[in-house]
């Protein structure tokens, strides 16, 4: 004979049959969990590049931006040597231009006193000529003295010197002989 299932056999069966299920279902839920988590996992991993990169973009432009403030602050002070220079340029120029001016005022005016005493010359060229012929015709003896005068009061001249000079040797003379004797 055979032995028939029980009723506590078959609750037994059937309990492990929708326990099995139950398992079957969890583990076909962790599957699609599972992979639901790689797929979040591979995300992740994607969105942290993506941060990493942004991130090192980041820290890029804020070294462009302090190389551009740098660059900037450099234009800035060359602009401010130039323009300094080109003031002191533009100074400089001003200054030539007001001396050219004064030295072409003053070459016409040279020019101009040229031309005027060229023209008072001619005019008392003349006149000139017969007061020096006067005067020298007038006064020759005078000058002829003069010169005369002149000679003998050099001549007298040389010769208080080198009496000077003899009264001198004499004084020196006189105290060496007293001092040795």
């Amino acid at each position: 004979m055979a032995s028939e299932p029980t009723a506590t056999h078959c609750n037994t069966l059937q309990h492990t049959a929708t326990h099995c299920n139950t398992m079957q279902h969890i583990a076909s839920h962790c599957s699609t969990l599972i992979v639901h988590l790689c797929v979040c996992m591979h995300t992740l991993h994607h969105v942290t590049t993506c941060c990493n990169a942004l991130q090192r973009t980041a820290t890029h432009c804020n070294t462009l931006q302090h190389i551009a403030t740098v660059c900037i602050c450099l234009c800035m002070h060359t602009l401010q040597h130039t323009a300094t220079h080109c003031n002191t340029l533009q100074h400089t120029a001003t200054y030539c231009n007001i001396l050219q001016h004064t030295a072409t005022h003053c070459n016409t005016l040279h020019h101009t006193t040229a031309l005027c005493t060229l023209v008072c010359a001619r005019k008392h060229c003349n006149t000139l000529h017969r007061t020096a012929s006067h005067c020298n015709s007038e006064y020759l003896y005078t000058c002829t003295h003069c010169n005369t005068l002149q000679h003998a009061a050099t001549h007298h001249n040389t010769l208080l010197h080198t009496a000077s000079h003899c009264n001198i040797i004499c004084l020196c003379l006189y105290i060496h002989t007293h001092t040795h004797t």
